[in-house]
């Protein structure tokens, strides 16, 4: 069986390198996100979609579905908008429950019939540590957490299919995402690194590897399960 692998986001930090990772091992790669990724190669195809933008997303998945079989949804994208519980507004929340979780069901329902005519498919999200709480968080943890309840929900009913649904949730992990937040190789940043338990940040190859795992066919007895790369943060405190 040939693979297609759709990663949102897929044309920077962890997308990028996962992106690489899966065209080593001879899949299709489909990056969906604003802007191309900086690399080419044979089998790396880019569709260009705001996924904050719910008509932008159905247009994408859309065309992606008509030429492609896909077998592996990644959904990678993701936005912060750290602010304090006095500054955060429900718009927030609204806004990036469209890119953590709207976007997700509305590609997931345009890639369903292949896996299912499969009887096989990887489904997986980007959560993060921040869903057990972290401050500033409001609307970011709120629907981090939300991926990880529709995971469940989504393994409950597509386990018949021979699809998996899982979660990677990072914790603190060297990206622009997290350079836009805590000052590159600052003194903040050090600090932080040596309140994880093991005294280190995490790379986009941690995370890489994470997501191959549920990625592999032949890994179809894990469903439903949430994978904490983190250093240890999720089982200790952390304040960013």
């Amino acid at each position: 069986m040939t693979h297609t692998a759709v990663i949102t986001g897929g044309n920077k930090g962890i997308g990028a390198d996962l992106a690489q990772a899966l065209l080593a091992r001879d899949y299709t790669v489909i990056s969906i996100s604003r802007h191309t990724p900086e690399v080419t190669h044979p089998r790396l195809h880019s569709v260009e979609a705001d996924l904050l933008d719910p008509q932008a997303v159905a247009g994408a998945a859309a065309q992606v579905a008509a030429s492609h079989q896909v077998t592996h949804l990644i959904h990678n994208a993701g936005l912060i908008w750290p602010n304090l519980i006095e500054e955060a507004e429900p718009s927030d929340i609204t806004g990036l429950a469209q890119l953590h979780l709207g976007s997700a069901l509305t590609l997931l329902k345009a890639f369903l019939p292949a896996m299912k005519a499969r009887q096989f498919g990887r489904v997986m999200f980007n959560g993060s540590r921040a869903a057990l709480g972290a401050p500033t968080r409001t609307a970011y943890g709120a629907t981090k957490a939300g991926m990880i309840g529709m995971a469940r929900t989504w393994a409950l009913e597509l386990a018949p299919h021979g699809i998996t649904v899982n979660v990677v949730a990072p914790g603190p992990i060297l990206t622009d995402n997290f350079w836009g937040i805590v000052e590159k190789d600052s003194p903040q940043q050090e600090a932080l690194a040596k309140r994880i338990p093991m005294g280190r940040l995490g790379r986009v190859d941690d995370v890489t590897r994470a997501f191959l795992f549920f990625c592999d066919p032949e890994n179809s007895f894990v469903t439903g399960q949430t994978l904490y790369v983190c250093g240890g943060a999720s089982v200790g405190s952390l304040q960013i």
